[in-house]
């Protein structure tokens, strides 16, 4: 899975599994990285670390192979695997070798940074300044952070540190950027939305949305609808292509915003509305985490999916509104908070 767009065609793409030379340990041998090379670009992926999938660890997942030749299908053990993009020039953080020479002390230290307290952390914060002999550089130091903190403020510096973190997290919440687009348009690309056979899937269930009645639209209001579907159904073109165009993506709107306001779904998730098969899957697929609960496994609408819907939604809105969109309605119907 590509964390930043859909692969054409993988053709183009060389692809080399790497595996852990130390197979006498059983918590690294089964330690995989998956490269997949371009003309243009390389991506790298792994099953280990802070980068890689958890659902590998609660799911099994399997290929089915065909051969052609005697028509038969073999089945094989596969992983997920989320490919992240390497940007030439960029520094990634490496493991350090192990240093031999280190003292006993010196490891301890080592293990108080990674896993200690607070309290321990400070203690060993304060041990080293105290064995630095140079008191013109503890003045320096302390004169050079009062200083930031004097020109930014600590709450600044705070709101700082966290936006850092959270800008890994958000970027895998967010459509497939084209970074060379030479229009707004084009940033967001409408088919990575809706791709051209969902979008011809979706013509039976618009059209019904198009056929609504201005009572039936006031009833969706008066029931507490989706404020944004109400809106863009009440402007829509009488006739042609714009008008289906519209009543497909509002009917498509409506199934994310209902998404976001769940905490979990079953497989019967949007029957009612008449939802398609290929988009019930991708709504599952893409917006929600499976987890294994009391035998079986259950979709779920987490936090961070409801960020993800969040992005979506508005992508599509500004398609939708020639690159304008409510943010007001949008807010009222995904029930966020709002510092959410």
């Amino acid at each position: 899975r590509f964390s930043n767009g859909n692969v054409k065609n993988a053709d183009k793409l060389d692809f080399t599994m790497y595996k852990n030379a130390d197979e006498s340990n059983p918590r690294k041998k089964s330690r995989r990285i998956l490269v997949a090379e371009s003309d243009r670009l390389s991506y790298v992926g792994n099953n280990f670390g802070a980068g890689s999938l958890k659902c590998n660890n609660v799911c099994k997942y399997y290929v089915g192979v065909l051969n052609k030749q005697t028509m038969q299908m073999e089945v094989h053990s596969a992983q997920l695997f989320n490919m992240q993009p390497v940007i030439p020039g960029e520094t990634t953080e490496t493991a350090k070798p192990q240093d031999t020479t280190q003292t006993f002390r010196d490891k301890v230290d080592s293990l108080i940074e990674a896993f200690g307290t607070n309290k321990q952390k400070r203690a060993l914060s304060s041990r080293r300044l105290n064995q630095v002999g140079s008191d013109t550089l503890h003045q320096a130091v302390a004169k050079a952070a009062n200083t930031v903190i004097d020109q930014k403020g600590l709450e600044a510096l705070q709101q700082e540190v966290v936006e850092t973190e959270s800008q890994g997290e958000l970027a895998l919440h967010l459509p497939p950027c084209n970074a060379g687009a030479d229009k707004p348009e084009n940033v967001y690309l409408f088919d990575d939305l809706i791709s051209p056979v969902e979008f011809g899937a979706l013509e039976q269930a618009g059209s019904k949305m198009a056929a609504l009645t201005s009572e039936e639209l006031q009833k969706m209001r008066d029931d507490g609808g989706c404020l944004c579907v109400v809106k863009h159904l009440e402007n829509m073109a009488t006739v042609g292509e714009a008008r289906d165009k519209r009543a497909r993506c509002t009917y498509y709107l409506s199934l994310l915003l209902k998404l976001a306001r769940q905490k979990s779904i079953t497989r019967k998730f949007g029957q009612e509305e008449g939802c398609p098969r290929i988009i019930q899957s991708k709504l599952l697929r893409t917006f929600t985490v499976e987890t294994f609960n009391s035998g079986r496994v259950q979709n779920m609408v987490s936090s961070s999916m409801r960020s993800k819907l969040a992005a979506y939604s508005l992508a599509l809105l500004l398609h939708m509104g020639h690159m304008t969109a409510d943010l007001t309605l949008l807010h009222r119907d995904l029930a966020i908070t709002e510092a959410r």
